[in-house]
């Protein structure tokens, strides 16, 4: 094989993320790992159609897949393996914000969950402080993941947390959570290096790696519990949160303070569950019913 193919496919190799990787064989396959490699036999036609292949996939992943392919495909262009521009060909993926429902738990259902934790064990009282930390400050799983001994005032009774864009912020500390927080604390070995609030249980004794380690700790609450959710992780918390203090009688904006929304169209969307007030200014069907 030509040296100036292989380079290709180590560059298509290393620029690619392990996911987008997976998207784009089935394109390179016949192109890719033959004796014959010839690139500018690759049309438009044979873009667009892998495109359409690949319409089973989620949207973010639809998108992150044709902005690979885009890049790829200059490339090409760019070292002479392609002498037509196939770059405009990848179909745009049309995507809308805030376009769902918020899906979130009911009260009793969060009791549920936070009943099953097994809190005679080590793991369990960890699960708890992390599950309370989800379901009564609605924080997300990165800003858990990222919390640290020195992050809590217990004199105050507060909170600091670092979201979005490095932005911190001072949240109240519920007694509730506070002593679960402090029951974790209390299995922590002597001498332990890592300030992270949260720490694996099992070598080496570390700080839990990012937010998918509280989300796998929030899927297992969840099943757990057999809570039957159309979505599972983390996140279904603090959409919780937000929905049951609405339906409580707390304004957007509250909720807006709480959930430390950078933006209102954020909010916004939760507008959408409250029925009562979206009555009030809908329109009249036509034929008179509403």
């Amino acid at each position: 094989m030509h040296s100036g193919y292989r380079n290709v496919r180590w560059i298509y190799s290393v620029t690619s993320s392990p996911d987008t990787r997976s998207f784009q064989a089935p394109l390179t396959a016949d192109y890719i790992g033959k004796e014959d490699l010839k690139f500018d036999s690759l049309n438009h036609a044979d873009v667009i159609r892998f495109v359409q292949r690949q319409t089973e996939l989620f949207v973010s992943n639809l998108q992150m897949m044709t902005s690979a392919l885009r890049s790829f495909l200059r490339y090409l262009r760019y070292c002479g393996y392609v002498k037509i521009d196939l770059e405009p060909c990848v179909p745009r993926v049309a995507y809308r914000s805030h376009r769902g429902i918020p899906r979130g738990l009911s009260p009793e259902q969060i009791e549920l969950v936070l009943s099953r934790c097994n809190r005679a064990t080590i793991v369990g009282r960890r699960d708890y402080a992390i599950l309370l930390l989800l379901a009564r400050l609605g924080l997300r799983a990165g800003e858990v993941a990222a919390l640290r001994l020195d992050d809590i005032n217990w004199t105050e009774g507060t909170i600091t947390v670092c979201g979005k864009t490095r932005c911190q912020s001072q949240l109240p500390l519920p007694h509730e959570v506070g002593e679960a927080i402090a029951q974790s604390l209390k299995d922590r070995k002597s001498g332990t290096p890592s300030r992270a609030l949260f720490l694996r249980r099992r070598a080496p004794i570390t700080q839990l790696k990012d937010g998918a380690a509280i989300g796998e700790i929030a899927i297992r609450a969840l099943e757990r519990a057999k809570v039957d959710a159309p979505k599972k992780g983390s996140h279904l918390f603090r959409h919780a949160l937000a929905t049951n203090m609405l339906k409580s009688g707390s304004t957007l904006t509250e909720i807006a303070e709480l959930l430390r929304h950078q933006s209102p169209r954020s909010t916004a969307i939760y507008a959408k569950v409250d029925l009562d007030s979206l009555r009030t200014i809908a329109l009249p069907w036509p034929g008179g019913v509403q």
